[in-house]
């Protein structure tokens, strides 16, 4: 029996692909419709009735392994995304793959960097809304970069985030430390400066540009934000301290105590940030903006053995 692709989605993003967004979610169905398969559409995602049907299922912001599902979400970068049988960024099978820079073509990662930068650098582009007027900030900072509470919520963090700003400002050696609140969580992150101000701290709160603030630090810190591969654009080391999938990238500091020596690392033995951002996201993410997105898009479906030809695909 020819297998459908059924795609799970909120509400809210059934309403728009009537307009070609989201984007990854109207490339999948153009690329299936034009080659003859069928594409169905549903509400949210029952994780407990979940019963395997024979179709493939893609499920937005899912999680988790299930015979005849994947997983999918934006992988960081504006553009990019996970279409992943194990789960979605910090729990993407990326985090499972062994990176080895050497095996990485330094001449195609120098040359993917390029393009990267004139992306998103050059106009300083981020997944959300960001400040326009260029903002001064002090030159050698340590820029420390908050959440919302899904590193938390889903048991990806090793500390709250007024700990680890905490632990920032009191390792942070002379240097002053720079603290962005989400865009998406402003008055979460003001209660947080706040208290970590209360203790005695003195953290610059800026709501400026992110990559103005790369451009200025000397390294990045976070839980695992798109900040710290946002910073490798910049040539700027970062130190987390949550679970992600580009562990092999960046270094991690478990602990309030383990920051100073992961920072010392990270300045000491930046990643080749060429390979570093090829290997992830130009060998192991979907890019929509890629000539390629169709043919690798059908490749995951037949790793996770929907193959064109279970798919009534032509």
């Amino acid at each position: 029996m020819t297998a459908r692709v059924v795609l799970h989605l909120p509400e809210y993003m059934l309403a728009r692909l009537a307009a070609g967004k989201p984007l990854l979610y109207s490339r999948i169905r153009d690329c299936l419709v034009a080659r003859g398969g069928a594409v169905d559409l549903v509400t949210g995602f029952d994780k407990a009735g979940w019963r395997e049907d024979g179709n493939l299922h893609i499920v937005e912001n899912g999680a988790g392994q299930r015979p005849g599902v994947l997983n999918a979400a934006t992988a960081y970068l504006d553009g990019f995304f996970h279409v992943d049988p194990v789960g979605i960024q910090a729990a993407s099978r990326i985090g499972g793959l062994v990176y080895d820079p050497a095996a990485v073509d330094g001449g195609r990662a120098a040359a993917y960097l390029a393009t990267l930068q004139q992306r998103f650098l050059m106009p300083r582009h981020s997944r959300y809304k960001q400040e326009r007027a260029v903002r001064a900030i002090p030159k050698g900072a340590l820029a420390v970069f908050l959440q919302g509470p899904a590193p938390q919520r889903n048991g990806q963090a090793y500390c709250s985030f007024e700990t680890m700003l905490e632990a920032v400002c009191a390792g942070a050696d002379g240097r002053p430390v720079v603290v962005k609140p989400h865009p998406l969580k402003p008055e979460l992150g003001a209660e947080i400066i706040a208290k970590v101000r209360a203790k005695g701290f003195d953290p610059i709160a800026t709501d400026a540009n992110v990559h103005d603030i790369l451009a200025a630090c000397s390294a990045t810190v976070s839980i695992n934000s798109a900040t710290a591969l946002e910073g490798f654009l910049h040539g700027k080391p970062a130190v987390l301290f949550g679970k992600s999938d580009y562990a092999a990238l960046v270094k991690t500091a478990q602990t309030a105590d383990a920051f100073a020596a992961a920072l010392a690392r990270a300045l000491a033995d930046p990643p080749d940030y060429a390979r570093a951002l090829y290997w992830y996201f130009g060998l192991n993410c979907l890019d929509i903006t890629a000539d390629s997105f169709d043919a690798r898009l059908l490749a995951i479906f037949a790793e996770a053995g929907f193959d064109a030809a279970r798919l009534g695909l032509t």
